[in-house]
This record gives structure tokens, C-alpha cells and sequence, in this order.
């Protein structure tokens, strides 16, 4: 069999790919030239391709393993692997991408240096950060709009906001964060904002009380699902700066409590517009794990989250630049 060119691999680019795996109890490995998954049933094992040519990020969960081969045809196509816990949380840390998930990224000598550039010009001065991370959060409120407030998925699916009451709390946000003097005063102001979204949502679901706490078998299903579909997000925050060649240290809001903070910077992009609202929905219909992921995934694609990403670094790299200049 004739060998695949890597370039040909990488013909569809990550903003335009419409796939996340999280796979548990299989191996992965190369079959026929394919990468697959193998599960077991009874005697029988059963395989199943991955199309690595449209995938950006591959989770392997409680019981997997992957092959060398498998590592080698998965980079060739610039997938992001990453090793998590069991139904995608908790997720890992690892010693050199300290996000809380062991993201192996795929070597490339060819990504553009150009918003690298642009991000240095700007990052070691404070006040230029503090701008970029304004930008950020305004960015993030105009998403967050965008999705609860149109008559699409969300709201067929049940979700009733309130919208003078979001629109209040985006405004007062929108003048709170224009203010903002550092960053600490930034980050404050994002906890407040999710804080009235959290309580926007319970009200639009009919979820009843609802109080954030992270981790642990006792968390109410809300909880757990807003934990599982924040993961999801870092995973493509994580392809949109690899595929830019910006590294995860650079972070203009998070980069004081976590060395990978420019992933978590990128993923408050959509996790609020996105992720939150399906947290609420899915546990207030009784959704399982698979079925909160599979719904979770299918918002995050038809809202192009991973395009949003990668434009909003793109958008505040040559903002930044242009302000320096």
C-alpha cells in the first residue's frame, strides 16, 4: 500500500473539522492503514475507523491504550491526543502543558510564526495584556448573546432565558470589565457574570436550586456535566493555539494561576455560550454522560466554536499589534 503524504492528511483545516473522539475501554491502533478503535464483545473484538483527516482532538479515557504506529498516523494529521479520566473527567495534568489534561501535540516545523510574533510584541507589558484580555471577555459576551438569545438549538430544546435579564447582566458586565483596572478586577468580574448566568439557566430549565462545586461522585448532574463539556472546550482552545504556534504559557487573563492559562483564556471564548446552557438542559431531561457529550459536541460544531477561536486569537494578535504600532 502506498504511503499517505502528511500534507495530504492536513488538506481539511482544524477550524473546519467536525469531529472529537472520546474513547474508553479499546485500543487504538493502525489496521489496514487505518487508524481504529478495537472494543470487545465476548469472544469477538470489533473495529471501528477513526477519520483522522477530519478529527481535531482525540480523548482516551479509562482503559484505552495507543499504539506507536497509531501516535505516528495521528500526528501526521495533526490530531491533538489527550489522556483523560473516566466519561472525559477528571481530566490529567501533565509536566509540561499544566491544563489539567496530558496534551501530546503533534510536531510541526511549518506553522505560521506570524501571530506568535504579534502575541510577543505585546505580552510582556501588563497593560497590554490587560487590553488583550478585555478584548477577550468582550468577545466572550458577544457570543454569549449570540447563542442564548437566538431562536436556535438551544431554545428549541427548551431553553426559556430571560433576555432583559441577560441582557442587564451582559451590560453591567460589558461596563464592569471597560473599567476594570487589573487583572485581578477582571477575573473577579468573569465569576460574577457566570455566577448570574448559572442562575439565568436554572431559571430558563426549571432546574430549581443550583450551587457551582467541581469534582467528586456527589455533585448534582448539572455539575457534573458542566465539568465534562468545560473539558471539551479546552480541547479545542488546545488545537486553535497549537494550530497558531502560540504556546499555552502566553495567556493574557489565567496565565498567574495555570501554566497552560491561554487555553483556559480561549475556552472561556464559548464555554459560557455553549457548554453552560446544555449542562442544564441535559440534566434536567435525565441525559446519561454519552448523550450530554454527543449534544455538547453538536453545539460546539454547529456554533463553529473552533473557528470562533482561532479568528477571536487571530482578531486580538493583529488589535494588539496594531495598538502597538
Amino acid at each position: 500500500m502506498e504511503d499517505i503524504r502528511s500534507a495530504d492528511l492536513k488538506t481539511i483545516l482544524h477550524s473546519k473539522r467536525a469531529n472529537i473522539y472520546y474513547l474508553q475501554h479499546c485500543r487504538v491502533l493502525v489496521n489496514g492503514g487505518r487508524v481504529e478503535y478495537v472494543t470487545d464483545a465476548g469472544k469477538q473484538s470489533l473495529y471501528w475507523n477513526i477519520p483522522i483527516a477530519n478529527t481535531t482532538t482525540v480523548l482516551l479515557g479509562t482503559g484505552t491504550s495507543v499504539t506507536q504506529a497509531a501516535m505516528r498516523e495521528l500526528a501526521k494529521a495533526g490530531v491533538l491526543v489527550g489522556f483523560c479520566g473516566g466519561g472525559g473527567t477528571p481530566l490529567f495534568s501533565a509536566n509540561e502543558i499544566d491544563i489539567e489534561v496530558a496534551w501530546f501535540c503533534p510536531q510541526s516545523e511549518y506553522r505560521p510564526t506570524e501571530y506568535l510574533q504579534r502575541w510577543v510584541r505585546f505580552w510582556f507589558d501588563e497593560q497590554q495584556r490587560l487590553e488583550a484580555a478585555k478584548a477577550f471577555q468582550r468577545l466572550r459576551l458577544d457570543c454569549i448573546r449570540q447563542h442564548w438569545r437566538s431562536q436556535g438549538p438551544l431554545a428549541k430544546a427548551g431553553f426559556d432565558i430571560d433576555s432583559s435579564a441577560l441582557e442587564s447582566a451582559l451590560a453591567q458586565s460589558m461596563s464592569s470589565l471597560n473599567a476594570a483596572l487589573d487583572v485581578t478586577y477582571l477575573l473577579t468580574e468573569e465569576a460574577r457574570l457566570t455566577k448570574r448566568l448559572f442562575k439565568l439557566a436554572a431559571t430558563a430549565t426549571a432546574y430549581g436550586d443550583f450551587v457551582r462545586a467541581k469534582g467528586g461522585s456527589g455533585v448534582d448532574p448539572a455539575n457534573r456535566f458542566l465539568d465534562h463539556g468545560n473539558y471539551l472546550a479546552y480541547g479545542l482552545a488546545a488545537t486553535a493555539t497549537w494550530v497558531l504556534g502560540l504556546p499555552h504559557g502566553l495567556a493574557v487573563l489565567h496565565g498567574k494561576t495555570r501554566r497552560g492559562g491561554l487555553v483556559f483564556d480561549v475556552a472561556d471564548l464559548v464555554k459560557d455560550a455553549l457548554v453552560l446552557p446544555q449542562a442544564f438542559l441535559s440534566a434536567k431531561r435525565g441525559d446519561d454522560e454519552q448523550a450530554f457529550r454527543q449534544a455538547c459536541i453538536d453545539n460546539l460544531t454547529r456554533g463553529e466554536a473552533l473557528d470562533f477561536m482561532i479568528d477571536s486569537l487571530k482578531a486580538v494578535a493583529q488589535q494588539m499589534e496594531q495598538r502597538a504600532l
